[in-house]
């Protein structure tokens, strides 16, 4: 499973690193742009996570029609030459262009379809993990990189540095992955939008992810403008050169605090528990950046949001497709990614809209009141998931009749796999044998 699924998780990887590496600068570069507000640089800093929203849908669809491969290639084509108009921008606007084409070639749904191609059903669990655990670490990594490489060389630099990430993850997806297979499944079941959204578990899946990837995008909007702004103002009066002595500790603690999380909500299934904590964090962060008299204060603040973001990052894809049916993974990620992309946006334009008429201290209460409800509702209606076991039988061994009738409330589902003519019934263990199930559709 690792060397199918590093080279997927390092396409998408390297093209979050890009993403991510002009983030802590961005809103201080879109500023000093002409015709910049506040708001247009709050469109800016989210603006990509729009056309993502926009386009998920619509690249997944053409890779089930044209294969995965050309469809990865097309997006990170797009990604390549967004990275390059944003580079060469000469003012707010052409940045903007530049910012909705990296969102464009959006591919996230398309890797995920393709990890569910390769990875069998029992492992595919920790297969999305790994590939959350990866695009936390890239965030964590151009947290440390970008302030330094902004300063040093310039934030039209950190542009073009995408646009060569783009190229490296061209050449991975030609040179180490794999091509999928084309399998198709038949299940006992149809997916209905109404069905994922009535689903307490993953309709809470949908909103911690949305709220999670909204969040990061106020505190980019946020974070850069305050600690460079003028005291005046209520800024801190640092140079874009001092960003990273805010952003290193963070991506170290980050980082610290990553593990031990994926631990708990993986091994010991403990991922609501982990959700709790970093939704503390996250109401912890914005009440202190918001009130900060002080730098010292406001770093303690963004360390408290790193935290809490990386704890709950590789556990956000994995858990989404344990809470849904097989026959649902697909449409219930895509609506999750879909919401989170859109309120991406939303968020980096809500921060410049309230920097524009409000203060830090009012956003800061603003999000601890948002925080405190998400927080309330996830206590309340999310559960961690039930462990399940897989059970693997040749078609040809199966009583078709036997198993349309077969029920039991330790089966969570049944499904076939026709491309390996195979009967994959998934069951809790600890209420069911795996014999006594084998007894009920066995010819």
């Amino acid at each position: 499973m690792f060397k199918t699924i590093m080279p997927l998780s390092a396409i998408l990887s390297l093209r979050f690193l890009g993403l991510f590496l002009v983030l802590p600068v961005l809103s201080i570069y879109a500023m000093s742009m002409e015709g910049a507000t506040p708001l247009l640089v709050g469109v800016i800093v989210g603006g990509y996570a729009l056309t993502q929203a926009l386009f998920q849908v619509p690249f997944g669809t053409i890779s089930d029609k044209i294969g995965r491969k050309p469809t990865l290639f097309v997006g990170l084509l797009i990604f390549l030459i967004g990275s390059v108009i944003s580079a060469m921008s000469t003012d707010i606007y052409m940045l903007m262009v530049g910012r909705f084409l990296q969102g464009a070639g959006a591919i996230g749904a398309v890797v995920t379809a393709m990890i569910s191609d390769l990875v069998p059903e029992e492992v595919r669990g920790k297969a999305m993990a790994m590939m959350g655990g990866t695009i936390a670490i890239s965030f964590a990594v151009a947290m440390g990189l970008g302030p330094v490489l902004g300063a040093a060389y310039g934030v039209d630099f950190l542009f073009w540095a995408t646009a060569g990430l783009a190229v490296v993850a061209m050449l991975l997806l030609f040179t180490k992955v794999p091509t999928p297979p084309r399998i198709r499944h038949i299940y006992h079941n149809t997916t209905k939008t109404s069905d994922i959204i009535k689903d307490p578990n993953l309709l809470g899946m949908i909103i911690i992810n949305g709220m999670q990837k909204g969040l990061m995008t106020v505190a980019f909007v946020l974070i850069p403008l305050i600690l460079t702004g003028t005291p005046e103002n209520g800024g801190f009066g640092w140079e874009m050169s001092e960003l990273w002595m805010a952003y290193l500790p963070a991506m170290i603690f980050g980082l610290i605090a990553m593990g031990p999380a994926a631990v708990f909500g993986e091994k010991y299934n403990k991922a609501k528990q982990i959700f709790l904590i970093s939704i503390v964090l996250f109401i912890v962060a914005f009440l202190l950046m918001g009130f900060a008299t002080s730098a010292t204060l406001f770093v303690i603040g963004v360390v408290s949001f790193f935290i809490g973001f990386n704890m709950m990052e590789p556990l956000v894809q994995s858990l989404i497709s344990k809470y849904a049916k097989v026959h649902q993974k697909g449409a219930a990620l895509g609506i999750s990614n879909s919401v989170a992309y859109f309120m991406t946006f939303l968020g980096g334009t809500f921060a410049g809209l309230m920097l524009d008429i409000s203060s830090p201290q009012m956003i800061g209460i603003s999000l601890g009141i948002v925080g405190a409800l998400w927080l309330v509702w996830t206590a309340l209606k999310l559960s961690n998931p039930a462990k399940h076991s897989h059970l693997f039988k040749h078609i040809d061994e199966v009583d078709m009749e036997k198993l349309e009738a077969l029920e039991h409330d330790a089966i969570a589902e049944w499904y076939i796999n026709e491309t390996e003519n195979l009967v994959i019934i998934k069951y809790r263990s600890d209420d069911i044998e795996e014999e006594a199930i084998l007894s009920k559709i066995l010819k």
